[in-house]
């Protein structure tokens, strides 16, 4: 399996450039770096997934002399709360990221740490992760991440009971789904579930049916600073497919209302009122969290659809290959770091992320997939990724961080039909590449 993921390359361009130079200025005196409070602070995205987070932090906390703290930032507001505070006393020593292209500011601005000493010291660090993953956070031949949760491919999940009662089943192929949706509205069931109003849940459906229709090349192309790859006649069918599919009422009217962030969306899965959604792994701990019986007996999931004629493999996954923790460079508890991070390959952690559903991407994760909270779905996924041909990375995490917020707007705004199919090709046209 060959997992795409964003290569390392200059920050440049708007936001991205002027956030770098500034940190890099700020990063140049005395100011800045963690807070001395004979502590490290550990910051995480805000989500189901901390109560393993909370587990590790006690587990280290037991033979530690520097005790870390967990610090949590709720996902909507993760990203922008972590630049505003990643160069102020209030800076954690240890952050939660996506790799490459998330980090790559702070990579530029010499903020984080490279983790090639600890990885001397401790080779683990390295060979007890799989080498594709592990090298999502590589920049400039450096690591800067360590995997600190599980792989997270999207996949399509679904209320058990809805599709029995409309007597339909999961699609396998986009016909199929065509033709499900009619089934469920004539049911009076949203057939989508969609958190539009985070925008990011939206794409998700933009990088499955792009895949599908063209291949990952196309992305690859776009991304490389192949512009015409946007315009191409195998975009314009994806577009025209997903126009067809909104237009077709799957997601509903007011999808952009909606959010995943809140529990929105997955409630009205869980609760009956909508049948399917597309979503990273990470789905599964969130319906054990908000809705344990459902996650329990009546959450089914399967593979995207296939595209009949399309050039994508329907083996194909796209999504997150992991989340890496990286390290301040201004720790004053670089040892203590050390043997925190050492924890992030451990059966304790491994086990302890099967059983809110997520699939670590350790070696020694296969072992375990029977001790998971649902062994099958754990088999699923491990399955799924172990024989994608291509593994691609989010859109959103794959640009440069500049680019987040044109192509969420981008997405939103072709979804609900503020902009047609060439607006969204010239929006996209129009992103930075490097």
């Amino acid at each position: 399996m060959k997992i795409r993921a964003r290569l390392p390359r200059l920050v440049a361009g708007g936001a991205t450039l002027a956030l770098a130079l500034s940190l890099s200025a700020c990063g140049s005196g005395t100011g800045g770096g963690s807070s001395d409070d004979g502590k490290i602070h550990v910051l995480v995205y805000g989500d189901a997934s901390n109560k393993v987070e909370k587990q590790i932090v006690a587990t280290f906390n037991k033979t530690s002399d520097v005790k870390a703290v967990l610090d949590t930032i709720p996902g909507a507001d993760y990203q922008q709360k972590l630049q505003t505070i990643i160069n102020t006393p209030q800076a954690p020593d240890v952050f939660f990221n996506w790799g490459g292209g998330s980090i790559q500011p702070f990579v530029k601005a010499d903020l984080l740490m490279p983790l090639d000493d600890f990885i001397k010291d401790d080779p683990a660090l390295k060979s007890n992760f799989l080498p594709s993953v592990f090298n999502s956070a590589v920049v400039d031949g450096k690591a800067y991440g360590i995997p600190m949760r599980g792989t997270q491919p999207v996949l399509l999940f679904n209320n058990g009971k809805v599709l029995d009662d409309a007597g339909v089943q999961p699609p396998k192929t986009w016909d199929e789904l065509l033709s499900t949706v009619k089934t469920l509205k004539g049911k009076g069931v949203t057939p989508i579930a969609l958190g539009g109003g985070d925008q990011w849940p939206t794409l998700m459906w933009f990088e499955y049916v792009y895949d599908r229709v063209a291949g990952p090349e196309l992305f690859e192309k776009a991304l490389g600073g192949d512009k015409s790859a946007w315009e191409s006649p195998e975009s314009k069918k994806a577009l025209s497919m997903l126009k067809e599919l909104v237009d077709a009422g799957a997601f509903g009217t007011n999808f952009d209302s909606v959010k995943y962030t809140n529990g929105a969306s997955p409630a009205l899965v869980a609760k009956g009122k909508a049948a399917f959604e597309l979503m990273g792994s990470w789905y599964y701990a969130q319906q054990q969290q908000d809705a344990k019986d459902f996650a329990a007996k009546g959450l089914g999931y399967t593979t995207f659809p296939a595209v009949s004629g399309g050039k994508g493999d329907q083996a194909d996954v796209v999504g997150n290959t992991n989340n890496f923790y990286s390290v301040l460079k201004k720790t004053k508890h670089p040892e203590a770091v050390e043997k925190f991070l050492k924890l992030m390959y451990s059966d304790e952690f491994v086990k302890a992320q099967m059983a809110i559903g997520n699939l670590p991407t350790t070696t020694n994760t296969e072992k375990f997939l029977d001790t998971s909270a649902s062994p099958a779905y754990s088999h699923f996924q491990y399955d799924l990724v172990k024989k994608a041909p291509s593994f691609q990375l989010s859109w959103d995490q794959a640009y440069p961080p500049s680019a987040i917020t044109p192509i969420h707007q981008a997405v939103q705004q072709f979804f609900n039909g503020q902009i047609d199919a060439d607006g969204f090709i010239k929006a996209m046209q129009a992103l930075p590449t490097e």
